[in-house]
């Protein structure tokens, strides 16, 4: 089936949302990447917005601006959205409510929309476009079980992003306790040993030539982690050199259309040999006479230190973004490095609780998209 023959886009429009009892509104910004569900949003009665289009509770949202970021998500509440999200839904019972996400969800549809997106800063796709995707849609007994072994999937996932939640929260609550004695707080650019740079950003290509790169979603609760974000470019012996990533470096999102994803920081551990970083990431050489790198991206992105360097932060076509002069200016606690030791093995168990939860995490969200793309693709019957 044509996408568009079982799936209409709804386009209504509503200049006077506060005035039929709406109170809620998305952007782009409230879709959590890979995330069907919506954990925050925008208050109509206090926020000044421009946003006309309305949407349904059970509707699925659909972000056609810069298609990459993969946001998705499933409605709960009746509101208002920007216009650079698409509002789903079946167009009679052939398709079932339960599945649609799924499919919008999948690699193929994604695969899609990226094919047919167009612009150079701010890339989008159109619903004359998407209609057109190809999908084999099974009866609706099969559609049914699909669904249902999906969504079994994802309240999975979202048990295990709540624990992750929480140990993050306990992580927070510990250390924005420690940083609220009265330590010495000196701006970033007396903590370098050499200043943030921005990293370099070739053509990657599919067939792992040259050398491996990150995608910026490998920084991650305060982690670089490689695993399912390394790309591949070609790049010359001297910029290896210049960009390749070391133990123990800083890397800090540069940009990003998620406001609150933008500034964090991760620390480099395990990463592919002849590593090197994007144009995304900022690289961040702290002077571990002064305070050890562990410590200073442990506070970095707690969430008083880190909304103070998001206050810095602009946006330009959607993207947030923060530079190395509001990094420069920035400021961290400086305790004595041997309380910074101390506090951090003090911590040891909690951080350990955090990278199992995550670890966790991201296995149940692999398995759901694989369950999701084979099952979609009609690899595997369900019996």
């Amino acid at each position: 089936m044509r996408f568009g023959e079982v799936v209409r886009d709804v386009n209504e429009a509503e200049r006077n949302p506060l005035g039929v009892g709406l109170e809620r509104y998305i952007g782009l910004e409230h879709i959590e990447p890979e995330n069907l569900h919506l954990k925050t949003w925008g208050d109509l009665s206090s926020d000044e917005v421009s946003f006309t289009k309305r949407f349904r509770k059970g509707q699925v949202l659909f972000g056609k601006r810069r298609a990459y970021q993969r946001k998705v998500a499933v409605a709960e509440f009746d509101g208002i959205c920007s216009s650079d999200i698409l509002t789903f839904e079946p167009k009679d019972d052939t398709l079932i409510p339960e599945l649609l996400p799924f499919i919008v969800q999948s690699d193929g549809f994604f695969e899609h929309a990226l094919g047919t997106s167009s612009g150079s800063l701010s890339p989008r796709t159109r619903w004359s476009q998407l209609r057109d995707y190809e999908l084999p849609l099974p009866p609706k007994d099969e559609q049914r079980r699909i669904a249902e072994i999906l969504w079994n999937a994802d309240e999975s996932l979202q048990t295990h992003l709540a624990v992750r939640d929480a140990a993050e929260l306990l992580t927070e609550s510990i250390a924005a306790e420690f940083l609220r004695s009265d330590w010495p707080r000196v701006p970033c650019e007396q903590l370098f040993t050499k200043g943030p740079r921005n990293g370099l950003s070739p053509n990657c290509n599919a067939e792992e030539r040259g050398y491996p790169t990150l995608a910026i979603g490998a920084v991650r609760e305060g982690r670089v982690i490689a695993e399912g974000n390394v790309k591949y470019a070609e790049i010359s012996e001297g910029d290896l050199e210049q960009f390749r990533l070391r133990r123990g470096d800083v890397l800090v999102v540069r940009g990003n259309g998620n406001r609150l994803l933008c500034g964090r920081c991760g620390v480099v551990d395990l990463v592919p040999e002849n590593c090197f970083y994007p144009d995304l990431l900022i690289r961040l050489s702290f002077d571990s006479e002064q305070i050890h790198p562990e410590f200073a991206a442990l506070q970095w992105n707690t969430s008083e230190v880190h909304s103070r360097l998001l206050q810095r932060a602009k946006s330009t076509n959607g993207i947030w973004k923060i530079n190395g002069k509001d990094i420069r200016q920035h400021r961290l606690a400086t305790p004595p490095l041997e309380e910074q030791k101390d506090f951090m093995k003090r911590l040891a168990p909690a951080n350990d609780a955090v990278e199992r939860s995550a670890d966790t995490v991201r296995f149940t969200e692999q398995l759901k998209h694989r369950l999701a793309n084979e099952l979609l693709r009609g690899l595997h019957h369900v019996h």
